[in-house]
Order: structure tokens, then sequence, then C-alpha cells
């Protein structure tokens, strides 16, 4: 399942975030709002149960977040800066790190890092990576995630192309993928296209 947030702002915020003339501060708080706006979505269906809780005025009972609690694991590199804004907005999740690389040649996941919390079985998990381009690396990610325990696992993602959201869903069609867009397609490097360029190096400004 793809759910693609069309807000006016996601979208404004995208077209920014495409511009060559965006530069690295800019680009980065960009990456980071529409985070913050994707995660409103992803979000959505997270239960509430009421408690009791007394205002300045009186008693009564108001909702708060129950059910599993959350995790929120970046793909490395990119996926650093989505977690980094999300976790403003639920600072009690925890948060873990997959190091994957795509290889330039064969296009094909490469892993260098992993390092999750010790009970992501028990909570609801949300792996961000702002390029869902091939896929490769989202699904391996997925992969490690099933491999620990983990049973629930939403994919946010800042701009996809139908190549990789295919995978996913070959895969893990267990898996939801959160993205502000999907573009037309992948060129012969796979890179999106017309995409916004390399997020990491943009993010980093290492290009």
């Amino acid at each position: 399942m793809v759910t693609t947030v069309s807000h006016p702002l996601v979208q404004h915020k995208l077209s920014l975030m495409r511009d060559v003339r965006t530069g690295v501060k800019e680009f980065r708080e960009l990456a980071g709002e529409v985070s913050l706006l994707l995660a409103y979505e992803a979000m959505r269906d997270l239960e509430l149960a009421p408690e009791r809780l007394s205002t300045p005025i009186e008693e009564g009972e108001f909702p708060m977040l129950s059910g599993k609690k959350l995790a929120l694991v970046a793909i490395l590199r990119a996926g650093l800066i989505m977690t980094d804004a999300i976790v403003s907005l639920v600072p009690a999740a925890k948060v873990g790190h997959i190091g994957l690389y795509r290889d330039p040649e064969s296009l094909l996941p490469v892993a260098y890092y992993n390092k999750l919390p010790a009970d992501i079985a028990e909570r609801r998990v949300f792996l961000t990576d702002p390029m869902l381009a091939t896929g490769g690396s989202a699904s391996a990610a997925i992969t490690r995630l099933k491999e620990a325990g983990a049973q629930s696992i939403k994919l946010m993602t800042i701009l996809s192309a139908p190549e990789g959201i295919a995978l996913i869903e070959r895969d893990h069609p267990d898996v939801e993928i959160v993205t502000a867009a999907v573009d037309p397609q992948l060129n012969d490097h796979g890179y999106i296209v017309p995409g916004l360029g390399d997020a990491g190096d943009r993010i980093y400004g290492t290009k």
C-alpha cells in the first residue's frame, strides 16, 4: 500500500527541494519539515486510550497515546535527517540505524552497520529514507528489521519511483509506504527522474 501525502505544504516544500538553486542549509531544513508533515500522516493510526486528568478547570477523561511504543529507524546516512526531525514529535521513541549503501555498478545494497533497539519486536517501526529509487536498500533494511523481530513496519520516504515501490510491494507486501510524491521513472544510473539529485549529497554538502 502506498500513501501519497498531497498536502499543499508538502508539495510546495518538495518543489523547493527539487530546485538546483536550493543550498545545503535550506535543503536540510526543508527535508526536516517535510519529514514532520509525513509523520503526521504515517502516524495517523496510532492507538489512543482515555486517561483521567485534571485541567485547571475540572477533572475528565482525555485521549492519550496507547498500544505499542514506537521506534524510528534510519537508513544511513540520509535517513538521519528524517529521524532527527520526527523524534521531536515523539521524543520517547527509540532510534535505530541500519547502514547500507548502493553499489554504483550493480546498484545492489551493501550492508555495513546495524544497531536496533533490543525490544524492536514490541514496537511500531517507522523506517526512514528520503529516496526510494530501486528499492534495494529499503527492502534489505526491512528484511533486517523482520529478522530482528519487528512486525509492524512503515516506510517513510520523501520521494519514490515506481520501480522501488514495485520491489517493496513484491518483497514486503505488509509494509505501507508513506511518501510525498511518486516520480515517473529511474534513469540508467538508478536516479529518480526528475527527482532532486542525491539526497545525501545535498543534505551534507558532499558534492
